[in-house]
Parts: C-alpha cells; structure tokens; sequence
C-alpha cells in the first residue's frame, strides 16, 4: 500500500499496490502493520455499508466527540464519490479548512481520516456504494454534525441541488471565530 499524505496531519489516501496477473488483480486493502509504521490508529471494532440510489447525495459532514471520537478509512466499492474531511481539532493549523478525494471502485482508493475531523461524501454516480472501517462503535450521544455548506468551510461540492436527509440539512452553521 502507499500512503499518500494530505495536507492534513495524520490524514492519508491510502492506494493499493495491485499485482495483476490473466486472471485479474490482488492487492491489500489494509495491514495492521503498514498502518501502526505511519502512525495511524488500526483498530477496527465496527464496519458499514452506505448504499445510494442517486448521483448528488450528500451525506454529511459527520464526527463523534470525546470520548468516542472515532478513525475511518473509506473507500468506494461502487461507482464514485467526492470524500470529503474538514479538520475541527482546536489548536490545528488546518483548522475549519476541507480536503476532498475522489474514491472510485476503479481506482480503488482508501481515505484515512484520523480522530477530530469531520467526514461526509457526495456520489458522483447512481447506485454508489461506500464501506467503512471505523475505529471506534457508534454512540448516539456523540454523534455531531457540521452542515454541508457552511460558509465558514466553503465546500464546492460537484453536484448541485444535493438529495440530503432532514438531520443532515439541520446541523447548525459554525461562527466565525468559533474555538
């Protein structure tokens, strides 16, 4: 696998290093051990599936807080999706500013996003799929959410009029100077 660093710290688009033969192509969608030489947490105690319909929905941008903050690695497994992460960790240099990666099932790659960042997605396709590996089990009571288009981030999302759930659209706008 390569780990290719954002400009995020602690962030990565993690690419497999396939070995193709006639028959098709292998590669390793995780190593503990690749994983533990970059720093990066790999537990995993919880996987999920999103499935959706349409091209343009958007879910997100979501987090949990302490003490259930939580690391994911993502990636596509059908069609295509704009990934998005925005860094909330207090005292970050990146703080409030966004990155985005393209995941396809054809590229095939991963994004690692560490604890404190928030997370959400568009799909560029219909019927895209997103699994998710996470570090940490889904607690209700921690679960937050930063609304999608929030001026204070500037997302550009690429689909325009997004299919969003109720929950999703309500999440409050950050202040500016908010800490």
């Amino acid at each position: 696998m390569k780990f290719v660093p954002t400009s995020f710290e602690g962030a990565f688009v993690v690419e497999p290093e396939l070995l193709e033969d006639e028959r098709g192509c292998f590669a390793r969608s995780f190593c503990r051990d690749e994983f533990v030489a970059h720093g990066l947490d790999p537990a995993v105690v919880q996987c999920n599936i999103s499935f959706n319909h349409r091209r343009g929905t958007l879910r997100g941008l979501h987090y949990q807080v302490k003490p259930h903050e939580e690391a994911k690695l993502v990636r596509c497994t059908q069609g295509a999706i704009w990934d998005v992460i925005v860094d909330l960790r207090e005292n970050s240099p990146t703080r409030y500013r966004w990155f985005a990666a393209e995941l396809t099932a054809e590229n095939r790659q991963a994004l690692y996003i560490p604890r404190g960042l928030a997370h959400g997605f568009q799909t560029l396709t219909d019927n895209s799929e997103v699994f998710y590996q996470m570090s940490e089990f889904y607690h209700p009571e921690s679960a937050r959410g930063v609304r999608w288009d929030d001026p204070v981030i500037g997302i550009t999302w690429p689909v325009d009029n997004p299919v969003l759930s109720p929950r999703d659209r309500s999440y409050p706008l950050l202040e500016r100077g908010a800490s």
